[in-house]
């Protein structure tokens, strides 16, 4: 059985209430509990933190032993060198989401820290993102 998890940073907590227009109108422990029972035959946990350096703590706590890592770092991804370097020292492959094209949003957005490291990079597709990289890890 595959060990994922969903690493979710800051304001993702507030899916469903904030910029719908954006992220939609689902919460993010509606849009889980659904992909659990869509994946019955995969471990996954979710964690979600507003707090950078507990994002980082998760990364370097499940780096080693877990099968894969879906981090969506919100707006950490575009600031953090210190997520970027968690996700450059652990050997658990992480893929980078993000609910909305950060492409199509403020310049700010464009840079990642996380992408030069990760195993690859689903963005723009809604909530669905997330279910795309739980495919990239069974194929």
């Amino acid at each position: 059985m595959k060990k994922l998890i969903i690493i979710n940073g800051p304001n993702l907590n507030l899916l469903g209430k904030r910029e719908t227009n954006i992220y939609g109108s689902m919460t993010f422990t509606e849009f889980f509990d659904s992909v659990v029972k869509k994946y019955p035959n995969i471990d996954l946990a979710y964690f979600q933190s507003n707090i950078e350096g507990e994002l980082i703590d998760k990364i370097q706590e499940v780096g080693f032993t877990y099968d894969g890592i879906i981090l969506n770092a919100a707006a950490y991804t575009h600031t953090s060198i210190g997520v970027g370097d968690a996700v450059k020292g652990v050997t658990t492959p992480v893929v980078e989401v993000h609910i909305s094209n950060t492409f199509s949003r403020e310049e700010f957005r464009h840079q990642s820290y996380i992408s030069p490291n990760a195993k690859g990079v689903i963005l723009g597709f809604g909530l669905q993102s997330y279910e795309l990289a739980i495919e990239s890890f069974l194929s």
